[in-house]
């Protein structure tokens, strides 16, 4: 079993796999500040990047360990 935890924006770092509610994952690849907010790149298993931008309050789901999309 997956063990997920919540984290405000403001601490995600690069590497760490967000777990979305559909259970999916997205690996960190840039984490920055954007005016009042914080833009967070990332990568999806099949390899497209995205991105979004969230208040530094913002909680996301985070697996615990930092496991990367490639041993997963």
């Amino acid at each position: 079993m997956e063990v997920i935890e919540l984290r405000q924006t403001r601490e995600l770092r690069v590497g760490d796999v967000l777990v979305s509610a559909a259970d999916r994952a997205y690996e960190v690849t840039k984490v920055a500040r954007v005016g009042r907010g914080i833009r967070v790149q990332y990568v999806t298993p099949e390899g497209h990047a995205g991105r979004f931008t969230a208040a530094p309050e913002a909680i996301s789901r985070v697996r615990v360990g930092g496991v990367p999309l490639a041993a997963a």
